[in-house]
């Protein structure tokens, strides 16, 4: 799950302990996030940052949120055509699971894994929810070590 750091970087979820990953207002996105359930870990990874990469982790606390910025006309992320009756966009609740020691960087994701192996090499790929691969997840914890 990527997030831009001076938006909303792990240091702030490190604060707040639980988020709701609200504002994804990608269908594709959105439907990934769907498909999460509680207790699923995520990595938290910093985008339009130098360098780019995986800093931390979370875990679901909660599914099937409806998000509340649809319908707040102050927000960025307000959406007219949502009904309170229909909503359009949900998200989940996740909380502080730890940072790792070393942010394991886009380009050492490229020299490791192929496109088909982790979404978030491909060239071009700008969705901010993204599923991995059980096998490749135990591969990148492994290498990250134990978040602190």
């Amino acid at each position: 799950m990527k997030s831009e750091p001076d938006v909303y970087g792990i240091h702030h979820l490190e604060e707040e302990k639980t988020t709701l990953w609200d504002g994804i207002r990608n269908y594709q996105a959105r439907n990934f996030m769907r498909t999460m359930a509680v207790g699923d870990q995520a990595f938290f990874y910093h985008s339009n940052c130098k360098p780019p990469g995986i800093i931390g982790l979370m875990e679901v606390v909660e599914t099937g949120l409806v998000d509340p910025t649809q319908f707040d006309p102050s927000s960025k992320y307000h959406d007219p055509a949502s009904k309170r009756e229909a909503p359009r966009w949900d998200c989940v609740r996740l909380a502080y699971r730890g940072q790792f020691r070393e942010l394991l960087s886009l380009e050492d994701l490229r020299q490791s894994y192929e496109p088909d192996e982790l979404a978030v090499v491909r060239r071009g790929n700008r969705l901010s929810i993204l599923p991995v691969d059980e096998r490749i997840a135990r591969d990148l914890l492994e290498r990250l070590g134990s978040p602190q």
